[in-house]
């Protein structure tokens, strides 16, 4: 089975001094960059996500900013795919899923940014695409929420999110997992 890696959304307004700082954020590009290091060695392929905000109310990910890069611990090599969306959902009103079935792609490792928003939509809709998913729980990232008055640390909404992404939709492991797995394969 042809596996294939997505970073979503791994730029830095989502870092310190960006206009939307995650929890953890530093920590999980540190791991996704031994994931695509992984991915390039083996010469498999490799999809970076890019969003760009097109709402008028948005705050970040703004057209035309230093927001919108790609962080240095994953920026895209020339020849690597880069898929622009303007939705969570990675595939809506994209060309990924018909460029990751060009290629043959039945399976899925996903990691990135936001654990509770677009990473989640984008695991959703790949399972239900019929992709393998799975996701690097330790190189994504999230920040608090507080719902009907509570303050939910990101910490927790991360667990919550990736507890309900592998119950069903994906297997969550560390990307430390995901290579031995991967390697085993080969």
């Amino acid at each position: 089975m042809k596996t294939a890696l997505i970073l979503v959304d791994i730029q830095k307004d989502y870092f310190p001094g960006g206009k939307m700082e995650l929890v953890g954020s530093l920590d999980a590009s540190h791991q996704a960059g031994q994931m695509l290091a992984y991915f390039r060695k083996e010469n498999l392929p490799i999809i970076h996500v890019q969003h760009l905000s097109m709402r008028k109310d948005a705050t970040f990910f703004l057209p035309d900013t230093d927001g919108i890069l790609f962080h240095e611990n994953v920026r895209p090599l020339a020849g690597e795919k880069v898929i622009e969306k303007h939705f969570p959902n990675s595939f809506r009103d994209t060309g990924l899923k018909a460029y990751l079935d060009s290629l043959g792609v039945r399976e899925l490792v996903i990691c990135g940014m936001m654990s509770h928003m677009c990473v989640d939509a984008t695991v959703r809709a790949a399972f239900d695409y019929g992709y393998t998913c799975l996701v690097a729980h330790d190189a994504c990232a999230t920040r608090g929420l507080v719902f009907n008055g509570v303050d939910i640390s990101a910490r927790h909404v991360h667990g919550a999110f990736m507890a309900a992404l592998a119950a069903v939709y994906a297997g969550a492991q560390s990307t430390e997992e995901i290579i031995s797995k991967l390697h085993v394969k080969d």
